[in-house]
């Protein structure tokens, strides 16, 4: 369907009022990718280039792709998760002009046709969160290659495979790893992945989490943040790993550490975060506890392994809203949450406004990076970048002066200091 200016498939263009609302809301709380749209409203540094967006269609989202427009870009943009699109949001980007392809609730094939549609503008920029849009166009639009100047990434599951790709020489164009930006890393993985899963887990349950037994799996920033939050509202927090150092990490910090085996065993609440397939298969499912809540944190589905769960059962059925009951062969239910897709997402909003701020900050400027380098004649070459360090402390630098906190500065003889190798005791 077109449009204003853009083409488009969405849920309901219906609910764009109701969408604007959401966003005004965000971008109340999103000073510092405010500031950037301030900025370059009227030099447009990214006119005449075409982005192809694959991220969340959430209202923080909305407010980076408008911050992109203003900037000059044209953009399409599709979602990166079948459950994680905000229908309200995805009909005010498209009522508004935006080339947008997302609803909630879409399947495997949808998910990747609305890639597919994104691709039609002909992308000099890519932008993700999981690699699939890059991914379909090294696979199936090798044609496009050509023409793309680079890409950002905005989550670790992302990099990972990236760098994957750029170590067997696979990947055909530079790609700057958004995600391990310290303003994103340190802050959208911990406090937005901590706070919005278990905002998800009371929104999808109701369920108090005060001395439950809480099973994280996973002790990376996104693990930890969930853990700390979860400890804090008192409940018992044990970890899984299979990083010595990671597990380590999570005793000091006071969580119990086990294998997932033993786990398993006492565990009420599970809640993955790795990355890695196969987290929690059916020898654990047979040792759940009855009406042990079973869900998941990580950017794909395959943590949980629902196909030996639905072995297990026979028969299931939807309970709550994004809450499904399993009645196993031996009386004992097990209650899955969103599908076992992202439950800070499909289940709730995603990560506050105020952490994305930061993360959407880096993903505009580096996308700018990459336009400018374009301009000059440069190039990247064919790996996955860091975001330079200054540019991490520029944002940080704005989101405190935004939160009205000062902080020190050293003195010329500090400086001298710090860099005077010949000073001892």
């Amino acid at each position: 369907m077109d449009s204003k200016k853009g083409h488009y498939k969405i849920a309901d263009v219906g609910l764009a009022d109701e969408g604007r609302r959401l966003i005004a809301w965000a971008e109340s709380r999103m000073p510092v990718l405010g500031a950037l749209r301030a900025k370059y409203r009227k030099t447009k540094p990214l006119k005449g280039y075409r982005i192809a967006g694959c991220l969340h269609v959430t209202k923080e989202t909305a407010v980076l792709v408008k911050t992109f427009v203003e900037a000059g870009a044209t953009v399409s943009w599709s979602g990166c998760n079948p459950l994680s699109t905000n229908d309200a949001a995805a009909a005010a980007l498209a009522d508004d002009g935006i080339s947008i392809f997302a609803w909630h609730g879409m399947n495997v094939k949808e998910f990747y046709w609305c890639i597919e549609e994104t691709l039609r503008i002909k992308p000099n920029l890519t932008l993700d969160d999981g690699a699939d849009l890059i991914f379909t166009v090294h696979n199936k639009h090798r044609e496009l290659l050509p023409y793309i100047i680079g890409g950002t990434e905005e989550t670790t599951t992302g990099v990972h495979r990236l760098r994957a790709m750029a170590k067997d020489k696979a990947l055909k164009y530079p790609v700057i790893a958004v995600n391990d930006a310290e303003t994103k890393w340190d802050f959208d993985n911990v406090y937005g992945t901590g706070q919005s899963t278990l905002d998800g887990i009371l929104r999808a349950t109701s369920v108090l989490l005060a001395g439950k037994n809480v099973v994280v799996a996973g002790y990376g920033h996104c693990g930890k943040g969930v853990a700390i939050r979860a400890k804090g509202l008192g409940a018992n927090v044990i970890a899984t790993e299979v990083k010595p150092t990671a597990a380590l990490k999570a005793t000091l910090d006071g969580m119990r550490v086990m294998t997932m085996d033993e786990a398993a065993k006492i565990g009420d609440i599970f809640i993955t975060a790795t990355g890695i397939k196969d987290i929690i298969v059916e020898r654990h499912f047979k040792s759940m506890k009855n009406g042990a809540i079973v869900c998941n944190t990580g950017h794909y589905d395959c943590e949980i392994n629902l196909v030996h769960l639905g072995k297990l059962a026979k028969s299931s059925r939807e309970i709550r809203l994004n809450n499904e009951e399993y009645l196993l062969k031996n009386g004992k239910r097990i209650y899955v949450l969103a599908k076992g897709r992202l439950v800070n997402l499909a289940a709730a909003e995603g990560h506050p406004s105020e952490v994305m701020d930061m993360s959407f900050a880096n993903q505009f400027m580096s996308q700018l990076r990459l336009a400018e380098l374009h301009k000059k004649g440069h190039r990247f070459e064919n790996i996955v970048y860091d975001i330079p360090i200054q540019q991490d402390q520029e944002i940080a630098t704005v989101k405190l002066a935004t939160m009205d906190i000062a902080i020190d500065s050293l003195t010329l003889e500090q400086k001298r200091y710090s860099e005077d190798y010949s000073a001892g005791t």
